[in-house]
């Protein structure tokens, strides 16, 4: 009776979760002053010609650095969990 309790409880919390998740207007953010100042500033003081890349590499130059470097740490890290032993090489197991 108590599983049935806290299945019951839990089915009904994510659902209320779901229920106001898709609730939510995707598709449509609200218009801030600052989308206004990036669409109309970004050309002239990065001279890109591209706004999302004057964003990207400009504005948010140390946040794009940043996701780099956890990217290409993420992947030497897989990469070193995945590699050929060589000949003789054994794993160490400290």
């Amino acid at each position: 009776m108590r599983n049935v309790l806290f299945s019951a409880i839990l089915l009904l919390f994510f659902g209320g979760l779901l229920y106001l998740a898709a609730d939510l207007p995707f598709g449509h953010p609200p218009r801030t002053d600052m989308d206004d100042y990036y669409i109309r500033h970004a050309q002239e003081q990065t001279g890109a010609n591209n706004v999302v890349t004057s964003i990207v590499f400009d504005f948010r130059g140390f946040d794009t650095l940043g996701e780099a470097t956890v990217l290409f740490t993420a992947v030497l890290g897989v990469g070193m969990m995945f590699r050929k032993l060589k000949e003789g090489e054994e794993y160490e197991n400290d």
